[in-house]
């Protein structure tokens, strides 16, 4: 008698952003995106790797309790300096006043990863963190940034991986942190908890 196919997990990744959505195709293994529907806690005063802690474990509870049998994996992200959490700007000139007090200086990115499967009780909650240095540059540098970078839908109001040569100096830590979704503890996590054996060789933080 043949042993019982076991099906693969369906695997959910509840975050609207396109970067993670790209950085997770690099596994090779199917998902889907479903984005939550819930309000991310965003007080610039509160110890980052908590608030990112609790972004990602948000958006992945509000999911997975609508898709029990899937695992779902929820990110967030931010950059901190001078402590303070920098997130997301509100506009053009919030944008402008981030990259002015990120202009000649080192910064850190915290992401926090929640993994969820509500069915088997799986809960993983992991946090990484990486440093980014800035050129010194000025105003007609950061015109010129945001006229070519959508600065709106990212922490800090840059992109690393974008128009890199205007204000990136160098970095330290995981570049797919940086991005918003740290690859290496990711694959980690889903091969040792989740899909064992179902994922290919992967290239330590492949851009």
């Amino acid at each position: 008698m043949n042993p019982p196919v076991t099906r693969p997990a369906r695997l959910i990744l509840a975050s609207a952003s396109p970067r993670r959505r790209e950085l997770l195709q690099q596994l090779g293994v199917p998902f889907e995106v479903v984005v939550a529907d819930v309000t991310e806690h965003e007080d610039p005063q509160t110890d980052p790797r908590v608030m990112v802690a609790h972004n990602a474990a948000l958006k992945a509870d509000w999911v997975a309790a609508r898709h029990p049998d899937a695992v779902v994996l929820g990110a967030d992200t931010t950059v901190f300096l001078d402590g303070q959490a920098i997130n997301k700007p509100r506009d053009l000139g919030e944008s402008r006043s981030m990259l002015r007090r990120l202009s000649g200086r080192e910064h850190t990115v915290f992401t926090g990863i929640a993994v969820r499967r509500a069915s088997t009780g799986l809960r993983i909650n992991e946090g990484v963190s990486s440093h980014v240095a800035f050129k010194p540059f000025g105003d007609d540098v950061i015109e010129d940034y945001v006229k070519r970078v959508n600065t709106l839908d990212k922490a800090g109001a840059y992109s690393i991986q974008e128009q890199t040569d205007l204000i990136i100096a160098g970095y330290r830590g995981s570049f797919s942190n940086i991005m918003g979704l740290p690859m290496e503890a990711t694959k980690q996590i889903l091969t040792r908890d989740v899909l064992q054996g179902l994922l290919p060789p992967f290239s330590a933080d492949a851009r």
